[in-house]
């Protein structure tokens, strides 16, 4: 049996990327641009929480500098005053709203340090949820070009290049998609996240000396901190 031959002139084929995006067939022009507008929104998570980042670091590089200083609760509580926009600053002055025993201001401060753990952290859950699923939303795009392509085998009694290339194009296309979009998320993730560690664990690790000093205020003593803040 003598194949059908295809009209090329009636259905031209262009095998660019571009092309193969923006005349894909419904379900794969679907995947493909939600997978674009999930890798332009990596690059601009990764932008804003590197700024985020930077400016937290810089203040609380600036507070700590201070409060290594410190030699009693109302210097310390000056210095996150003055800094007050710093993850450390914000954990002293919480501890300043508060009077009691070591052991109360530390549940104080492991409490201001969870908030702080959440606003650094915020907008990491969306970069590990593209990392995740954008490889298998590219998947999905792949198999059912892949299914068109048989469709279109069984249509047209052929499997010459020009029946199958434009439906495998844009199936290779949704992957190579989704691993432009997971591969940067995954590489920003990791890299934000062991900012975060590091800036948090400083913290930690700073803020058994601030309810030390804190714990020396009598409870009867009205807390610096609680004055014009």
């Amino acid at each position: 049996m003598i194949d059908t031959p295809i009209d090329s002139a009636a259905a031209p084929i262009r095998l660019d990327p571009v092309s193969l995006v923006l005349h894909s067939s419904g379900p794969v022009f679907v995947v493909v641009w939600l997978l674009v507008a999930a890798a332009v929104m990596v690059w601009v998570i990764a932008l804003l929480k590197a700024l985020q980042l930077g400016r937290l670091s810089r203040a609380e590089r600036r507070f700590e500098q201070e409060a290594k200083h410190a030699l009693s609760a109302d210097a310390l509580f000056a210095a996150a005053s003055r800094y007050a926009d710093a993850p450390g600053a914000v954990v002293v002055l919480e501890l300043g709203k508060r009077a009691g025993s070591p052991k109360l201001l530390d549940s104080v401060a492991k409490r201001a340090l969870v908030d702080q753990e959440q606003r650094a952290g915020s907008l990491m859950a969306s970069l590990s949820t593209i990392a995740a699923a954008a490889p298998f939303v590219g998947l999905f795009g792949t198999v059912y070009g892949i299914m068109d392509a048989f469709l279109r085998i069984g249509q047209a009694k052929s499997a010459s290049l020009p029946v199958v290339a434009p439906a495998i194009g844009e199936a290779l296309i949704a992957t190579a998609i989704g691993l432009a979009a997971a591969i940067p998320a995954v590489v920003a993730y990791n890299a934000l996240n062991k900012r975060i560690d590091a800036l948090l664990s400083a913290i930690e690790a700073a803020s058994e000396g601030w309810v030390a000093l804190v714990s020396e205020v009598p409870a009867t003593r009205p807390l610096p901190s609680t004055q014009g803040s």
